[in-house]
Protein backbone atom coordinates (compact mmCIF):
# COMPACT_ATOMS: atom_id res chain seq x y z
CA UNK A 1 0.00 0.00 0.00
CA UNK A 2 0.95 3.84 -0.83
CA UNK A 3 2.16 5.99 1.85
CA UNK A 4 -0.19 8.29 2.86
CA UNK A 5 2.57 11.64 2.92
CA UNK A 6 -0.16 14.09 3.74
CA UNK A 7 -1.00 12.50 6.82
CA UNK A 8 1.99 11.36 7.73
CA UNK A 9 3.44 14.94 7.71
CA UNK A 10 0.49 16.71 9.37
CA UNK A 11 0.93 13.79 12.41
CA UNK A 12 4.75 12.97 13.36
CA UNK A 13 5.38 10.49 16.21
CA UNK A 14 6.54 12.19 18.73
CA UNK A 15 9.66 12.67 20.10
CA UNK A 16 10.54 10.26 22.60
CA UNK A 17 6.80 8.92 22.75
CA UNK A 18 5.51 7.51 25.96
CA UNK A 19 4.30 3.48 25.27
CA UNK A 20 0.71 5.48 25.23
CA UNK A 21 1.88 8.11 22.71
CA UNK A 22 3.11 5.10 20.36
CA UNK A 23 -0.33 3.12 20.89
CA UNK A 24 -2.33 6.13 19.99
CA UNK A 25 -0.34 7.05 17.03
CA UNK A 26 -0.44 3.76 15.80
CA UNK A 27 -3.83 3.08 15.91
CA UNK A 28 -4.52 6.57 13.88
CA UNK A 29 -2.37 5.49 11.36
CA UNK A 30 -3.75 2.09 10.79
CA UNK A 31 -7.38 3.87 10.28
CA UNK A 32 -5.75 6.78 8.74
CA UNK A 33 -2.93 5.36 6.10
CA UNK A 34 -2.12 1.67 6.83
CA UNK A 35 0.70 1.90 4.89
CA UNK A 36 2.24 -0.55 7.23
CA UNK A 37 1.45 -3.15 10.28
CA UNK A 38 1.62 -2.54 13.73
CA UNK A 39 4.97 -3.30 15.20
CA UNK A 40 4.86 -7.13 16.63
CA UNK A 41 6.30 -6.04 20.39
CA UNK A 42 3.79 -2.74 20.59
CA UNK A 43 0.72 -4.85 19.19
CA UNK A 44 1.32 -7.68 22.24
CA UNK A 45 1.25 -4.30 24.36
CA UNK A 46 -2.09 -3.41 22.83
CA UNK A 47 -3.46 -7.47 23.18
CA UNK A 48 -2.07 -7.28 27.06
CA UNK A 49 -4.47 -3.89 27.51
CA UNK A 50 -7.08 -5.64 25.92
CA UNK A 51 -6.85 -3.00 22.55
CA UNK A 52 -6.65 -5.61 20.25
Amino acid sequence: MPINETWHIAHPMPRNPTLEERIRWHVEHVVASGCRPIPPKLKEEMRKRGLV
